[in-house]
This record gives structure tokens, C-alpha cells and sequence, in this order.
């Protein structure tokens, strides 16, 4: 598949706009495509191309993201909403929406555990700036107290 050309959504539905307008008008098809050629800039087979682009983005108006202009070598098949005209097709692409997945809670087989320390507070805390000196006193005093309690164990037989 080699890709010869795309437009961009913003361009093809600013195109129909303008398409809708001189139909409205009662112009014909070829004032509108030399009116449309004149607005857009375009000429020749890029003219051509965006005129059948949008008239892929007519049949295909929601959630298009671009219309891909593609030609095919031989043994190659067209993807699924392929338009084809003439020896040329365009390929409308869409906007995937992402779906939201909240995360898994692991399980005790290899994922994640809350086990172990962490940074977790222990509970809400009297002060926005810390630990008052009383505070201080009462963890150092309870620090010392497990470390004097936990010395080597022996095993009696």
C-alpha cells in the first residue's frame, strides 16, 4: 500500500462547509470543485483527491479522524472502509476512544503487597510541622525500650 496523499479532519470538514454552501448556491459540479480548488489552494490530482475525500467524510462523519489516499499493488487488499474511485482509495481513520481501566489490586501470588514499612502515617498528626517535643520524647523513650527488650534469644532444651 503506498500512501499518496491525507487530509485532516479540521481541513475536510471545513471543505464540506464550503461544499454545502455553493451547493446551496445551486452552483455545479464543476463551479464548486474550481471554487473549492480556489479556497484550499489546490490543483490538479490533489484537487481531485480531496473532492472524493470529502465525499468520503460525508459517508463517514463521525469521529473521522483523517481520510488516508492510498493506491494498491497488485495482490494487496483494500482495508476495510476503503472507498475506491478510479485506480485510487481512501481510507477513513478513526478517533479510538481510551477506556479507563482502574488499576488491579495484586495478589498474593507475585504482585504487589502492602507488607513492610512504607511511608504510611500511623495516624493524624497534632501538628502540620511535626512532632511536638513531647512527642519526640515518647518515641525516643519507646525506641529505647524495644531495643533494650530485644537481645539475643536462646533456645532451651
Amino acid at each position: 500500500m503506498k500512501s499518496i496523499t491525507e487530509f485532516a479532519n479540521f481541513t475536510l470538514t471545513n471543505g464540506l462547509k464550503a461544499k454545502a454552501a455553493l451547493t446551496a448556491d445551486g452552483k455545479t459540479a464543476e463551479e464548486i470543485q474550481q471554487n473549492i480548488g480556489e479556497t484550499f489552494k489546490y490543483e490538479g490530482d490533489k484537487l481531485k483527491h480531496f473532492i472524493n475525500a470529502i465525499g468520503v467524510a460525508e459517508q463517514n462523519p463521525e469521529k473521522l479522524k483523517r481520510v488516508l489516499v492510498v493506491s494498491l499493488a497488485e495482490g494487496e487488499t483494500a482495508p476495510a472502509k476503503a472507498t475506491l474511485v478510479e485506480e485510487t482509495h481512501y481510507v477513513p481513520e478513526f478517533i479510538s476512544e481510551i477506556k479507563y481501566q482502574a488499576p488491579q489490586k495484586a495478589d498474593a501470588k507475585g504482585g504487589k503487597s502492602n507488607r513492610g514499612g512504607g511511608n504510611k502515617p500511623s495516624g493524624p498528626k497534632s501538628s502540620p510541622w511535626g512532632m511536638s517535643p513531647e512527642e519526640k520524647a515518647a518515641k525516643l523513650k519507646n525506641s529505647a525500650a524495644a531495643k533494650a527488650g530485644a537481645g539475643p534469644k536462646t533456645a532451651a532444651k
